[in-house]
């Protein structure tokens, strides 16, 4: 790695699962990072394709004419992205990590303990060994772990705002955690590209209706990355809805307040927690969050405030599930894997109206 920018190496990096939304809004930034050259292409039924045939919104772009190849093929990189189906990278992952290539995996392969599989996903894991050096990504939490793994697991999109927004309470001891209650409303776009009846428009527009409930593989996710962060093991319920929208994610968590803990409490935790902190926003108290605001960004919303009335904290994240839920945040973690500056390629600006 000659080629410098800034002081710093051009690191090589592969997107496996690049025909998906996730694999091409990590294209999409990768693009505008001046610190990356994008050197590998990987899939499986776009196999062949050019990137500007799998993402025409690509097109024109300096690697629109690189092709997708067989995802096991990759090399010659320093870092992979995989933006693959759970249980895939799964079964990958050893191979590619055993050649030095460094690993950010946006799928849920590598964020529970290995007796949470079968349960959750349906399978065995089958590199267990891999699962106790992995990082779980979300590097407001775990930033310095990040910096120095050669596997990182990125976050899912309904856990990161629970997870940022609870931590801080969590750890001063504003909250309880036996009781924890998630509502959370999604975009389509976090189903995936792939083709379902459920997702097309004439069933989706007008319509919000809950989905996977109890038994959605973020519930534990919620629960392993809270206690990671706070020590505190929680007991998570959680119900997530799909509405009609293409991006975006709400969380909003029920929880009850402790030791007389007021809304001044839980504002001053978050403040204070996230003071500096680039991706990370607190709304000023009385403000109420907006997803289309942070659509395109890699920002996260929150507000919390007391009901005294019933003594519930009630904490609310927003975010794009496609950038700070899935893209934006890979990336982050790319950038403090190798040393570059965190916020590079990663826009705070949302896209509105």
């Amino acid at each position: 790695m000659n080629i410098r920018f800034m002081g710093e190496p051009i690191v090589r990096v592969a997107v496996l699962g690049a025909s998906g939304y996730s694999g091409g809004e990590v294209l999409r930034l990768l693009l505008g990072h001046p610190g990356v050259a994008v050197a590998f292409l990987g899939g499986s039924g776009s196999v062949g394709g050019t990137l500007g045939d799998v993402h025409p919104h690509l097109a024109g772009t300096g690697a629109a004419e690189l092709r997708v190849r067989p995802t096991e093929e990759v090399d010659g990189v320093d870092v992979a992205l995989a933006a693959l189906p759970h249980g895939t990278c799964a079964g990958l992952a050893p191979s590619i990590l055993e050649r030095g290539i460094r690993l950010i995996d946006l799928s849920g392969d590598f964020r529970l303990p290995a007796a949470a599989y079968p349960e959750w996903y349906g399978f065995v894991h089958p590199a267990p060994a891999w699962l106790d050096k992995s990082v779980y990504g979300l590097p407001e939490l775990f930033r310095e772990q990040v910096r120095t793994a050669a596997l990182v697991a990125n976050p899912g999109c309904y856990p990161t705002p629970v997870a940022l927004g609870l931590v801080p309470l969590l750890r001063e001891g504003l909250i309880g955690s036996a009781a924890v209650l998630v509502d959370g409303k999604t975009g389509l776009s976090g189903a995936g590209r792939s083709a379902a009846e459920g997702l097309a428009y004439s069933v989706s527009e007008e319509s919000v209706r809950p989905y996977r409930f109890p038994r959605h593989q973020h519930t534990p996710e919620m629960e392993w990355a809270l206690e990671l962060a706070s020590g505190a093991p929680p007991a998570v319920t959680f119900v997530p809805h799909l509405v009609p929208a293409v991006r975006g994610v709400l969380v909003t968590c029920y929880a009850p307040a402790s030791g007389g803990a007021t809304t001044r409490d839980l504002r001053k935790a978050l403040e204070s927690a996230y003071a500096g902190e680039p991706f990370v926003r607190v709304l000023p108290e009385g403000a109420m969050l907006d997803t289309k605001r942070v659509r395109g960004s890699n920002v996260v919303e929150l507000q919390a405030v007391v009901d005294p009335r019933s003594g519930t904290a009630v904490v609310a994240g927003a975010l794009d599930n496609l950038v700070k839920g899935a893209a934006g945040q890979a990336i982050q973690n790319l950038n403090l894997m190798v040393g570059f500056e965190e916020t590079t390629g990663l826009p705070v600006a949302g896209v509105y109206p």
